[in-house]
């Protein structure tokens, strides 16, 4: 066994995910203080239906890192009048497309892989949205009231230093898991055969990507843990169209996400929250696996 080469690997991609997690997390932070939920939600009132979903697929994009995270702003854009439709998209292409996930896919996966996997979420999202408005499934929402905290009128810290905190407090709750992740990607990468994962999910096995997809949910392997992973299992046999599958199932739709949207959907809306997470997952899976 070739240990040296194993903390070699280990330790230039831990370095290299964490440069890049900070430094985009701080990017973002800088974004999101632009970009309030007030101005979320007036945004999402104004113009028509179209520009409404492209909207709110675009603004998903600039929220918080993890999918729980997004709901308490759904919550809060819903209660104050946001149309239904685009606050969905919204809810979907927020875990999905946040450029930490857009950026890290970039680097362990390559361009073609990300740009599909952007294009194809981006789409996903809108049609999502639209989907739910038309079948009128906005009556399915429970009456949550949303209890907004009073700031006091402190002194306001400069952007940039605000922007560096937040960045750190990004990063500190995902370092265990962007720990666990290389080290996990390390072994395979080193130590798992080839063999045994194209056995299981490689090219030859096409119904590994509905499975993936299903297994992300309970799993709840955050993203930041689940690419670098991905890249090992990718570069040991196993099909694209399965990793991404896993990927968008398990932040699209994780465990405890769906525990916190069971208390603003009612049953029939969360199922069919659940259900397009799982389709789409599954499509841009067998999209991939026929096409790359």
């Amino acid at each position: 066994m070739d240990w040296m080469g194993f903390l070699q690997n280990f330790l230039v991609l831990f370095l290299e995910l964490t440069a890049l997690f900070i430094v985009i997390s701080f990017l973002v932070s800088l974004l999101q203080q632009v970009v309030t939920e007030e101005k979320i939600k007036s945004i999402l009132q104004k113009g028509n239906k179209a520009t409404g979903y492209i909207s709110g697929t675009l603004l998903g994009a600039l929220t918080p890192f993890c999918s729980c995270s997004t709901i308490p702003i759904l919550a809060g854009l819903l209660s104050s009048g946001a149309p239904f439709g685009p606050s969905i998209s919204f809810l979907i292409s927020s875990p999905l497309l946040n450029p930490v996930i857009v950026i890290l896919l970039w680097k362990l996966l390559g361009f073609k892989i990300t740009a599909f996997y952007v294009i194809s979420m981006f789409f996903f999202a809108v049609l999502a949205g639209l989907i739910f408005n038309t079948l009128g499934l906005e009556k399915h929402l429970r009456n949550v009231k949303i209890r907004r905290s009073q700031n006091g009128e402190g002194q306001k810290e400069s952007k940039w230093i605000i922007a560096l905190k937040d960045a750190w407090s990004f990063f500190y709750p995902v370092l265990p898991y962007l720990l666990v992740g290389v080290l996990i990607g390390a072994v395979i990468h080193d130590f798992i055969p080839a063999d045994f994962i194209s056995s299981i999910a490689g090219k030859d096995h096409p119904f590994a990507i509905p499975v993936a997809a299903i297994i992300g949910i309970p799993m709840y392997i955050r993203v930041e843990t689940m690419i670098p992973i991905s890249e090992a299992l990718v570069s040991k046999g196993m099909s694209m169209g399965a990793v991404i599958a896993l990927i968008i199932g398990g932040a699209g739709a994780s465990l405890p996400e769906i525990l916190l949207l069971n208390k603003l959907f009612k049953p029939r809306l969360l199922t069919a929250f659940i259900v397009s997470i799982l389709i789409g997952a599954t499509v841009t899976g067998y999209i991939l696996y026929f096409t790359f």
